[in-house]
């Protein structure tokens, strides 16, 4: 947590999920299959492109993976970021992790173009489609509510980005391809501020409360922030979204992330392309293609209490 002021009795409430894990990230399993995925991917079409890892919290650290890159000669890079959203965490921080990457390595670091966000592609909105229709079928969808939901931020940082509309977009897209589609809306999950700060509402756990209450029988929730399994699904929705669920003595289905499916992988495969030889990738929706290389001024670094 490198001295962000974390509150330790939430860090060993957080450690203990860990634990219960095994100790470890899932995401990082989960990273080295999507590399393992595309590199299969790159061969298949003929795309002649070493596949580095940088986490920005975490080993591989990003500034070592552009040490790596410089000492190996690459020097120009396209990233793939794992967020399909346009935030200040989820898109700008890592254009600034990158660039700190870049400076700490020096002269000779390559030059690193970020890759656009894909909330709105096919890739990323068939597979939850599949899944979202297979949930579905599984209930009533009379008495069903599906719940879409995405990592809370606070609302001030909402309002200065496009968050909260690609998230309700990709939403829409998945809800109007599946077939007799129960009711639905958008719950958010995993915040972490402190309570005088407001955030984006409802809590997923405070929705599934709230829908008891009208009626629902079974809820469906889709984890559509997220592109992998990683541990804020696991606890937050696999654990403690479905043990409110069963308090409350309702059916409970959580829809997989995209992850590895090939749908997904071929999908940043046409982003890499896109790179390469200009095709732009097909986008759904009217939001259209979000640009590639955001301004400088998009999506700006929340103001924490007390600070200017």
């Amino acid at each position: 947590t490198a001295g962000r002021g974390i509150p330790r009795e939430r860090l060993e409430i957080v450690g203990q999920h860990y634990f219960a894990r095994g100790g470890i990230s899932p995401i990082n399993g989960q990273c080295r299959t999507l590399i393992g995925e595309l590199e299969s991917a790159f061969d298949a079409a003929s795309i002649d492109l070493p596949i580095y890892w940088g986490n920005r919290n975490a080993a591989p650290f990003l500034s070592d993976t552009v040490s790596t890159m410089k000492e190996d000669g690459v020097r120009h890079a396209v990233a793939f970021v794992t967020s399909a959203y346009s935030s200040y965490s989820g898109c700008r921080q890592y254009r600034e992790n990158m660039a700190a990457a870049q400076a700490a390595v020096g002269d000779g670091a390559p030059t690193i173009e970020k890759l656009r966000v894909f909330f709105n592609q096919p890739g990323f909105i068939d597979p939850l489609v599949e899944g979202v229709a297979a949930a579905v079928a599984s209930f009533d969808s009379s008495t069903t509510r599906v719940f879409f939901t995405a990592h809370s931020i606070p609302t001030a940082s909402a309002s200065t980005c496009d968050y909260e509309q690609q998230i309700a977009n990709a939403a829409e897209l998945v809800a109007e391809r599946v077939p007799n589609m129960a009711p639905w809306s958008i719950a958010w999950q995993s915040r972490s501020g402190p309570p005088s700060m407001p955030w984006l509402a409802p809590d997923i756990g405070d929705a599934i409360t709230q829908a008891a209450d009208e009626g629902v029988t079974d809820v469906v929730v889709v984890p559509i922030g997220f592109v992998s399994d990683h541990m804020e699904v696991l606890q937050d929705l696999d654990t403690d979204a479905a043990a409110i669920a069963q308090r409350l003595g309702l059916g409970f289905a959580r829809v997989a992330t995209s992850g590895t499916d090939p749908r997904f992988i071929d999908m940043i495969v046409g982003l890499v392309n896109e790179q390469i030889d200009g095709t732009a990738p097909q986008a759904l929706g009217e939001l259209g293609l979000v640009p590639t290389q955001c301004t400088n001024d998009c999506c700006p670094a929340p103001v924490r209490p007390g600070r200017t």
